[in-house]
């Protein structure tokens, strides 16, 4: 027993060791050969996910996960309580917004294929194990809560179509008990019980029939709103737009453009659940392609149903006079059109079906790719020979879902769907930004696309090489050799080399798994520094002869510069400091408003002071030289399109209640 509290004693703890060992876990990244296809997945995890889903499904996942309360709920929200009928331009806004963490999530869904668990692997490659833990784990709050809520309001909405008999017969027969949610007294839903434990049996059953029975929703909802479409234009009327009332606050002034902008961070919401679309990487016919274009697509699909809808509803009913519990069922109502609403009524079961099974989908994949690497229990990673799927982790997961749908009251708890998303849509950009700038062997275990097989294979065709060709047999064969020389003689150019080098690529061979990934383009066969940005080329022609100037006078890297690790730890450095500086910037923005409002003269000085140092800093990372590294897709724009992307997301998750980051608090704690 002495000798026990003795290795307590902290004089005989050697720190060093034990913080570097610490540190080093924290840190530790994730080899992205590892999740290549044909590595090792089936040792790592069991059984493979079926690659069974073409950009389609993967476009309909995502539209289905996105359009569902946005359509039906968000736009009469907005329209009449905060921007009018400008809730077209605040969905315009919001969509822009979303598109700018879209194609961060792009540029990753290419650079690591193949894989499952969304911005939790993304973090995993990049950041470090407790980054990706963390994010992984407030995915699967999102998403849990997600599909209870989902849960919930199918119940409500078929309680509403049944006249609340539902409700009524639960609370005479069941009782009442004291929801979480507000402490109200609500009555056990068994009825979202139900809904849950049937959609987790369809997600359970295979990918294939998840992703069929989603496609279906999906085609009834887009009859749906055809239909609204249609019908919805016999009674449109111009006046409701007329004298002023497209923006109620007017066209000009500060409380105009704050209506738009909370319209816009409301209609924010409605965006949330393209990332959907990021944890089938291993499920994907072609990742490469598949995830950036459904990504895209789904954003500008989602924009073109919430534009369309929001204008029939505001040209419709004036602004002030929609129902805001169900707006696209009642607009048909005021015009006597009732036989409309049981068709909007079947369309609003479909979405939210559909928003109810987006949620559930991803949950499972996220927990089988985290417990796949030892950060939560191994038997979750299990994946059934004959569903191909998750199958332990849908269980769970739709249980607790379930559960929680059962007995909490998830009114103040909506708001925790975002929170999680929020935050890993920055560590996304976060992560984009840090990788454009860093030096091939500065990414941990990130650029090191070739195995230790392929490696020590090439090295022994360079020594057979070096034996064959390079070794003279005698003093006057020394020279004598023919111009093509293939491993690289004294004084004649490596033929081999300049082949390697500039040469026309093979492109039937060259995927992700190709050592020369990502630094070749696949067209040409140069060097992805050769080849430049289209918006480069615009950029060129609108400045003429005088953009070289204007380059070298910004201190703007050159084509031929290249990453080090004392430029990549200049922008590390930087963007920790923007992620702060913008973190502050928001509080105070959100928090003091009034001082702005009012025209403080200090207000007004610190905002333009920290603007003028994120705008610092932002110049910052564009002096710094990119990796050459080429990808299939890649975010445009930067360093703006990821900083811009943060900004607008540190924004909104400040925008929820205090009441939501102290449940945010108590389950990272957990």
């Amino acid at each position: 027993m002495s000798g026990f509290l003795a290795s307590l004693d902290p004089r005989r703890v050697q720190w060093g060791a034990a913080w570097y060992a610490m540190h080093s876990r924290i840190l530790r990244t994730k080899p992205v050969e590892s999740m290549l296809e044909g590595t090792g997945t089936t040792t790592a995890h069991g059984t493979k996910l079926a690659q069974v889903l073409t950009t389609v499904d993967l476009i309909s996942l995502g539209v289905g996960s996105c359009v569902g309360t946005g359509m039906y709920v968000v736009s009469g929200l907005v329209a009449k309580e905060m921007a009018g009928p400008g809730v077209i331009v605040s969905f315009i806004i919001a969509a822009v917004a979303s598109i700018l963490s879209g194609v961060c999530y792009a540029e990753f869904g290419v650079r690591v294929p193949k894989t499952t668990g969304s911005a939790y692997t993304y973090s995993y490659v990049t950041v470090g194990e407790f980054v990706a833990f963390f994010i992984g784990w407030n995915l699967i709050l999102e998403y849990l809560i997600g599909t209870a809520a989902g849960a919930s309001a199918l119940s409500s909405m078929f309680d509403s179509l049944a006249n609340h008999s539902i409700s009524r017969w639960m609370v005479d027969t069941v009782g009442t008990l004291n929801g979480l949610g507000k402490g109200e007294e609500s009555y056990p839903d068994l009825l979202a019980l139900v809904i849950a434990v049937i959609v987790t049996i369809i997600v359970a059953l295979g990918v294939k029939n998840s992703v069929g029975f989603n496609n279906v929703l999906n085609v009834l909802n887009l009859a749906v709103w055809v239909f609204i479409m249609i019908a919805g234009f016999f009674f449109v009327n111009g006046k409701y737009w007329a004298e002023g009332q497209f923006l109620p606050h007017g066209w000009s002034g500060m409380s105009s453009s704050l209506q738009v902008l909370q319209g816009a961070a409301t209609c924010f919401y409605a965006f949330i659940g393209f990332d959907i679309i990021a944890t089938t990487g291993e499920e994907a016919q072609n990742p490469n392609t598949s995830i950036p274009y459904a990504i895209t697509a789904s954003l500008v699909i989602c924009l073109t149903a919430y534009v369309t809808v929001s204008m029939i509803l505001t040209l419709m009913v004036p602004y002030y006079a929609i129902d805001t519990e169900s707006p696209l069922m009642e607009m048909f109502v005021v015009h006597g059109f009732y036989a409309a609403k049981f068709v909007v009524a079947v369309g609003s079961v479909a979405g939210l079906t559909v928003s109810l099974l987006g949620s559930l989908f991803p949950m499972p994949r996220v927990i089988y790719a985290m417990a796949g690497d030892g950060l939560l229990f191994r038997f979750l990673a299990h994946v059934s020979s004959y569903t191909e799927t998750p199958v332990v982790a849908c269980i769970v997961s739709g249980f607790l879902a379930a559960l929680l749908s059962l007995l909490v009251s998830l009114r103040d708890l909506i708001e925790m769907m975002s929170i999680g998303t929020l935050l890993a849509y920055t560590l996304v950009s976060v992560c984009v930004l840090l990788l454009r700038y860093q030096p091939e062997s500065d990414i941990d275990g990130f650029v090191k696309f070739l195995s230790e097989e392929h490696t020590k294979k090439k090295e022994g065709i360079l020594a057979d090489c070096e034996k064959e060709t390079c070794s003279p047999v005698s003093e006057g064969e020394e020279f004598s050799s023919p111009a093509t020389n293939t491993c690289g003689a004294k004084n004649l150019p490596s033929l081999g080399d300049n082949e390697m080098l500039i040469g026309k690529s093979d492109k039937s061979a060259y995927n992700v798994s190709h050592p020369n990934y990502g630094t070749v383009d696949m067209t040409t066969g140069i060097e992805a520094d050769e080849s430049e940005n289209i918006y480069l080329i615009k950029l060129k022609k609108l400045i003429g002869p005088r953009y070289y100037t204007m380059r070298i006078r910004l201190g703007l890297p050159g084509k031929m510069d290249r990453p080090t690790a004392a430029t990549g730890h200049t922008v590390t450095i930087c963007v920790l400091l923007l992620f702060i500086l913008m973190f502050v910037f928001c509080s105070f923005i959100i928090f003091g408003s009034d001082y702005i409002s009012g025209q403080s003269w200090w207000a007004i000085l610190l905002v333009v002071l920290m603007v003028l140092l994120i705008s610092v800093l932002v110049f910052v990372i564009l002096q710094q030289p990119e990796n050459p590294k080429k990808l299939p897709y890649m975010a445009p724009c930067l360093p703006f399109v990821p900083a811009f992307a943060m900004l607008v997301n540190i924004y909104l998750m400040l925008k929820l209640s205090s009441i939501t980051w102290i449940r945010f608090a108590v389950w990272c704690f957990v």
